[in-house]
């Protein structure tokens, strides 16, 4: 596949997507988002993550999600990013919303990791370098560091956008009591505190328990929800085994073969009935389930194929759940 030629998005690209506003602020966001963890590094075919990236654009999805050590190796989805963006986007760059994250181990030493003033910045630096950007529409710490002060990495964070290297700041994977005291001393500070980004599908709803999106809609921060399809097992990909090809079957992966049990894929057998009543896919419907909550701002998705990112977006045909579906859907997983 060479599509290298000049790309002009699709006059379109706004009419089918659906934007919902992240918290109490000023920023809509596409109701699917791309993530560029997987699928963007130097060992990925480079026209194919072009491809999915201009897909992703021309179908109203405006939110590109990246961090220092997506790739493999770290570092490398920035680098592709930044190449397809000079050659590509750097028309469409004030209708874009571009992010990164620093938070875990980047480069060897004591200043590479968690969240430090030093780490934050320098971390953010380099991947401005790495992308070819001024700045970023939105910076995250991408875990929570338990040794630094809180204090520290928030005001880190505000330092980032005062000095203009960002627009808002976001968090990840912080639990509601560690939220709201970031919400605490952001707002003392004046910094914008946009988004936070939990993990969170129909199988792992630890928001829930920890009442995270609650604490989130009470201080007016949006959220934005990564691994929708638990690794791919929301998906039709497991109903009749673990294909060889898969990332169960791949060794290193971040799904392991022994997650896969007869227990999961019952459930996911079951599931898989109520999406097909409901003419959606599995993954459509998984993707469709998050969306149902309003402080669900937006679906992170990953993507290997342009067909897999289109699927996904079809997603929002069908966002309406009877109360018999949820119920189902409950009882299938409890």
């Amino acid at each position: 596949m060479n599509i290298t030629k000049t790309y002009n998005a699709s006059e379109n690209r706004y009419d089918s997507m659906q934007y919902r506003r992240c918290g109490r602020s000023g920023i809509k966001l596409p109701l699917i988002s791309l993530g560029l963890w997987h699928n963007f590094g130097y060992k990925d075919n480079f026209e194919n993550s072009r491809a999915i990236l201009r897909s992703a654009f021309d179908h109203g999805i405006t939110h590109f999600d990246l961090a220092n050590n997506y790739g493999p190796p770290y570092g490398s989805a920035e680098e592709n990013f930044g190449r397809i963006f000079k050659e590509d986007f750097k028309p469409y760059r004030d209708e874009l919303i571009i992010s990164t994250k620093a938070g875990w181990d980047m480069w060897p030493g004591p200043y590479g990791n968690f969240g430090s003033r030093k780490y934050l910045i320098s971390s953010l630096d380099q991947s401005l370098q790495r992308m070819g950007l001024d700045y970023v529409d939105i910076f995250y710490h991408h875990r929570p560091d338990p040794e630094t002060p809180l204090e520290e990495t928030m005001g880190a964070l505000d330092q980032i956008v005062r000095s203009g290297k960002a627009l808002y700041v976001g968090i990840s994977q912080y639990k509601a009591e560690e939220t709201a005291r970031a919400a605490e001393l952001l707002k003392a500070m004046g910094t914008p505190f946009l988004i936070h980004q939990p993990r969170y599908n129909m199988m792992d709803r630890w928001v829930e328990e920890n009442k995270l999106l609650d604490t989130l809609e009470r201080v007016g921060v949006g959220s934005i929800v990564f691994s929708p399809l638990e690794q791919g097992i929301l998906t039709g990909k497991y109903l009749n085994g673990i294909p060889k090809d898969s990332r169960a079957a791949t060794q290193g992966s971040y799904l392991s073969e022994d997650q896969i049990t007869p227990e999961v894929v019952e459930q996911v057998k079951k599931l898989n009935e109520i999406a097909e009543n409901r003419n959606q896919s599995l993954a459509q419907m998984a993707i469709a389930w998050l969306l149902k909550d309003q402080r669900v701002t937006s679906v992170l998705v990953g993507a290997s194929k342009v067909d897999q990112l289109k699927n996904n977006v079809e997603a929002l045909n069908n966002l309406d759940f009877t109360e018999n579906e949820l119920q189902k859907i409950e009882g299938i997983l409890k």
